[in-house]
């Protein structure tokens, strides 16, 4: 393919525009359109024409446009505006300091929630006080390859490892499905060696089996120096091994990649995703924003070959969509979204959820990852029936919004990734699927493929969601059964 940039930039996803007058987030001088989410649509839409962001209404009203005969009707009683003045002054004074000591004073040693200060004594408590639960919601977590189990401790305000005295796979089961998992996907309870100077969370000895399993730990200093590793699902796991089209990219084989889906609207593949869970696939909020009716969506996979999905499985419903509530689709911060299915998935060979990242592991920049989906081979290109992958580098963020590069595009809610030299990159098509890196033999999610310039140019890599910094988002949501 022809890797040098043109002359005037061609932008892909033509047909996958979220409006057409919207300007452009970018300054003229740089000559650079808005950003290009990395979708298709069953349809097509009119070609995109860039307003001028910078026209403004140049009219203003002031009191020198008032005719002078009624300017010299106007009155000012200076005493009275001075009085009034003053009282608005004080009232305000007063309103902003009871704010401060309610919302400031009242919790500098606690934590508010909708409109009420708790102490951090009743976060993960097992009881809940918060509205929206959130004080319970967010009390478990996974360190490192080995899923490391941590819980949050009120007591000294950490998170601490759970101590596996006493712990077996039934509460294994009960902190997986409090997480959000399903309890058929249940993968294991292991132990592995840990040690915490703070301390550990150790399960009470009187199992309460009606409490939240936060509620049945306690704060010890001492631990038999062995520590819960969980696994809720078996992700992260391939059959077969990537050989080494995404623009730049093989075909790939079965097995090798077998948590890509393809989302279809009208038998059409629109977006690419990835399976989290039986019940759960997560891909790129653009893709949804004009087309946000779940019962418009299937999921389609299990192959490698779109033609060929129908022959081994039946497409999935989907029952509801849910989007990130700060998705800008000027800037496209914040783009990822949750498919929850209609029915779960049977996993195989073909079908496996890959992991969500833990705490600890290192997804960090500059390493090796890999970009799979049925997007076009090359910018505006045609689109292949087969699968492709490519291997690409995942940059750091100063790199990435280097004026040569994406110029202060790439915000701490993305990560980019390519070929700064140009060849390899995701395009249109590919949005929603996954960037996933390899590390301690299980590959792990880093991103959702989410917009780009072009496809495949030299100092343009593409843009993902950074799914590690979306964490605590996803598993609240796949809590909200």
């Amino acid at each position: 393919m022809n890797n040098q940039v043109p002359v005037s930039p061609v932008y892909d996803n033509i047909g996958f525009r979220h409006d057409d007058e919207r300007p452009p987030p970018y300054s003229p001088a740089q000559n650079l359109y808005p950003p290009i989410p990395r979708s298709t649509v069953p349809h097509s839409t009119p070609q995109y024409v860039p307003t001028n962001p910078y026209t403004i209404n140049t009219h203003q009203t002031s009191i020198l446009e008032v005719p002078q005969a009624q300017r010299k009707g106007i009155k000012c009683h200076w005493k009275y505006i001075l009085c009034t003045s003053m009282c608005v002054f004080i009232i305000a004074a007063a309103v902003s300091l009871l704010l401060w000591y309610f919302l400031y004073y009242q919790c500098i040693s606690g934590r508010s929630c909708g409109g009420k200060c708790l102490s951090l004594s009743q976060w993960c408590d097992g009881v809940k006080d918060c509205p929206d639960e959130e004080d319970e919601n967010q009390c478990f977590r996974f360190r490192g390859s080995n899923f490391l189990l941590e819980s949050y401790s009120s007591a000294s305000g950490s998170w601490l490892p759970v101590c596996a005295d006493n712990f077996d796979n039934s509460h294994g089961k009960a902190v997986c499905e409090q997480m959000g998992y399903e309890r058929a996907d249940y993968g294991s309870f292991t132990q592995t060696s840990a040690f915490s100077a703070s301390g550990y969370l150790r399960l009470n000895l009187t199992i309460n089996n009606g409490a939240r399993m936060q509620a049945q730990l306690h704060h010890s200093y001492t631990c038999s120096s062995r520590a819960v590793a969980l696994t809720c699902i078996g992700c992260g796991v391939s059959s077969a091994a990537p050989s080494s089209r995404i623009v730049g990219g093989t075909e790939a084989v079965n097995g090798a990649w077998p948590w890509q889906v393809s989302l279809q609207i009208r038998g059409q593949h629109v977006c690419g995703g990835s399976i989290i869970s039986s019940m759960w696939i997560l891909s790129a909020a653009h893709c949804f924003y004009s087309y946000n009716r779940a019962s418009m969506w299937r999921v389609q996979y299990g192959d490698i070959s779109l033609s060929q999905m129908n022959s081994y499985h039946t497409p999935k419903s989907v029952e509801k969509i849910v989007s990130h509530e700060n998705y800008n689709p000027d800037t496209n911060d914040n783009d990822i979204a949750l498919l929850k299915l209609s029915s779960p998935l049977t996993f195989s060979s073909r079908v496996k959820p890959v992991c969500l990242p833990n705490i600890g592991v290192n997804l960090s920049p500059v390493r090796q990852a890999w970009i799979t989906g049925w997007g076009a081979l090359r910018s505006s290109g045609s689109a292949p029936d087969i699968m492709n992958q490519a291997e690409v580098t995942i940059y750091h963020r100063e790199t990435c919004n280097r004026p040569s590069v994406l110029d202060g595009a790439v915000t701490k809610t993305m990560i980019c990734a390519g070929k700064l030299s140009g060849g390899v990159d995701s395009c249109q098509g590919d949005s929603g699927g996954p960037l996933v890196v390899k590390q301690e033999g299980v590959w792990w999610l880093a991103g959702d493929t989410s917009w780009g310039i072009g496809c495949a140019w030299k100092n343009r890599p593409g843009v993902y969601g950074n799914v590690s910094y979306f964490i605590n988002w996803v598993h609240e949501q796949m809590q909200n059964k």
